[in-house]
């Protein structure tokens, strides 16, 4: 299973590649779209500003999004999760990929960033298969809101506020909080994205 890990210059690529290694993917760490979206899956890694990443991304966006919509499979953790909305408040100006219509909020908390571990209440989807009673690590101080509700697999709540701490449209999966980072039980949602792109390829 050929993984594309993209490196736009931020996040944290050691502990996410060994996980995906240890799923058993080979992963290629690229920084170029036309080698990223030729492999079998791509990763969006977390850590970083939104602005940076978006510039990161192609001038065109079309080709990204429609290989995303099309079913490439794809998993973004924390702000890679946060690049597949239209927009953020964290960088005025900047776009994102634009497969999930909605926008990146600030954090409405006395205390951000959200910062350690956090009770994840997921739905019913292949990514979360073997999981239960999820507590993942979170390093957030912005929170994805979806248009549409059903874009939401999993949830979690910071200072009485719930929010989306995943999604999913066609093949792409987003994680708010950071799954390499959430014991064996993350590192069994990075297991199950590999075993799902694996049996997508086929």
């Amino acid at each position: 299973m050929r993984i594309a890990l993209f490196d736009y210059g931020a996040g944290n690529l050691h502990s996410l590649g060994k996980a995906l290694e240890g799923a058993g993917a080979a992963v290629t760490v690229t920084a170029d779209w036309s080698e990223a979206l030729c492999l079998e899956a791509l990763v969006l890694p977390g850590v970083g500003a939104f602005g940076a990443a978006a510039r990161a991304l192609p001038d065109d966006r079309t080709r990204l999004r429609e290989a995303l919509a099309d079913g490439l499979p794809c998993l973004g953790i924390c702000l890679g999760m946060q690049l597949f909305f239209e927009s953020s408040e964290e960088a005025d100006g900047d776009d994102g990929i634009g497969l999930v219509p909605g926008t990146v909020e600030l954090l409405d908390a006395p205390i951000v960033p959200q910062m350690g571990w956090n009770d994840v209440e997921t739905g019913d989807d292949p990514i979360f298969e073997g999981i239960d009673e999820l507590i993942g690590y979170y390093a957030n101080s912005f929170v994805c809101v979806p248009d549409d509700a059903s874009d939401e697999i999993a949830w979690s709540e910071y200072d009485g506020r719930r929010f989306a701490a995943s999604i999913r449209r066609a093949n792409t999966w987003g994680m708010q909080f950071h799954p390499e980072k959430s014991s064996s039980k993350g590192r069994r949602i990075v297991a199950n994205f590999v075993t799902l792109a694996r049996e997508l390829a086929r």
